[in-house]
């Protein structure tokens, strides 16, 4: 008997919820037919069989959360394969990856790193540290790159550098804590978030957790513009106005290690609302495309939301983040930066509002900006910097 644990799906979370089974007990399947649907962060994968075999046990049903590293299905398998596979599972480093699971006596290691918020580590190291109760953004990591090793976790354990909630509360004093009142504690009986809407709450308390933001706000003078202008496509060309004036913005930063890394290329990541959450797919390279490329990309990306089609590597890797908030209601906002980004620009509800044209009031569009960096890897002066090319570009007429 051979147990396929549900593996690292390539984004570095701690589970997945089943979409949909391509099998049933008692099916024969052969390596790398499709085995389960999986719903991870913002898109639906397909996961493949590991395995030529039979069949005995899925655990779990439609809707269910599978953790990863637990198991999802369990198969009668022969020969040097199942062998293999069995000896591979027991290295402290291993995983499989998806699609990638090979007929032979081999089983392929596990290429990518899991990196949340800048915090670079396998999966089964991440499942020691669970298992520890040993707080990542606390350990020191050793390993090539910065990643994070098991002897790092077990270290930081050793040495008391656990930073869950519990052990914090523990050492802060000697009292017994409190026993809570009814009314501090209400009871929730309702339903439990997954897909889209889980990934989200992660990523909020994530940001709330290691960025230091910072938000200033302004308005752009549209009354240049003009008739029919493509609100968006202008942003857009803004943004990547604003970062050659300060390509700080446009980076990734680990503030744990405090490296910053300037992005040459500006991939903008567009925030979709959807009745499931909030997307954010990217449209790669925006300051080498004209109005009618970016436009073109704008609209295959709502098309991909709408059709849940979207490929998980067009889900990660911007390098700043814009939100069109403004289209629903609202004038300005404090957008959340989602790590490792340093900044996201938000555009509020157009309106008109008289404002000084050549001296004379007029009345004329405006339009309402926030932009949110992380004060850790951004100066305020840079920022407003970024922010004033940003407007100049805008004002500007198509």
């Amino acid at each position: 008997m051979n147990t396929f644990n549900l593996p690292d799906l390539g984004e570095g979370l701690p589970d997945a919820e089943i979409v949909e089974w391509m099998v049933a007990e008692g099916d024969e399947v052969k390596v790398d037919q499709p085995l389960v649907s999986m719903e991870t962060a913002k898109a639906v994968v397909e996961v493949p069989s590991p395995y030529t075999g039979k069949v005995v046990k899925l655990y779990g049903g439609k809707g269910d959360i599978i953790e990863t590293g637990h198991p999802l299905a369990d198969f009668e398998v022969e020969g040097a394969v199942a062998d293999a596979v069995q000896k591979q599972a027991i290295k402290e480093d291993a995983g499989t990856v998806v699609g990638s699971v090979e007929v032979s006596d081999r089983v392929v290691r596990e290429e990518a790193r899991a990196t949340t918020g800048g915090v670079k580590a396998t999966p089964a190291v991440r499942a020691i540290a669970r298992k520890l109760k040993v707080d990542l953004n606390a350990v020191t990591a050793s390993g090539a790159g910065g990643v994070i090793t098991a002897a790092d976790v077990k270290k930081a354990a050793q040495g008391g550098a656990s930073s869950t909630a519990g052990s914090i509360a523990g050492s802060t004093t000697g009292a017994a804590p409190a026993t809570p009142t009814a009314s501090a504690t209400p009871s929730i009986d309702g339903k439990q978030v997954k897909g889209t809407r889980r990934t989200m709450a992660r990523t909020m308390a994530q940001s709330h957790a290691q960025v230091v933001p910072t938000t200033l706000f302004d308005d752009a003078n549209l009354s240049a513009w003009a008739e029919g202008e493509d609100i968006t496509v202008r942003l857009l060309r803004a943004i990547a106005t604003g970062v050659e004036a300060e390509p700080r913005l446009n980076a990734f930063f680990d503030g744990n290690a405090l490296v910053i890394d300037v992005r040459d290329q500006v991939d903008i990541g567009i925030a979709v609302d959807t009745q499931d959450g909030l997307f954010v797919p990217v449209l790669r390279d925006v300051g080498s495309k004209n109005a009618k490329a970016l436009r073109k990309g704008l609209d295959a990306i709502r098309e991909g939301v709408a059709a849940r089609n979207i490929p998980p590597e067009d889900l990660t890797g911007y390098s700043i983040i814009l939100s069109n908030f403004g289209k629903f209601a609202g004038r300005y906002a404090t957008p959340i930066i989602m790590p490792p980004t340093v900044a996201i620009m938000a555009a509020g509800k157009l309106r008109k509002e008289v404002v000084m044209v050549k001296g004379k009031p007029t009345e004329a569009p405006v339009l309402p900006l926030s932009l949110t960096f992380d004060h850790r890897a951004a100066t305020g002066g840079e920022a407003a910097r970024f922010l004033g090319a940003v407007l100049a570009d805008l004002e500007k007429a198509g």
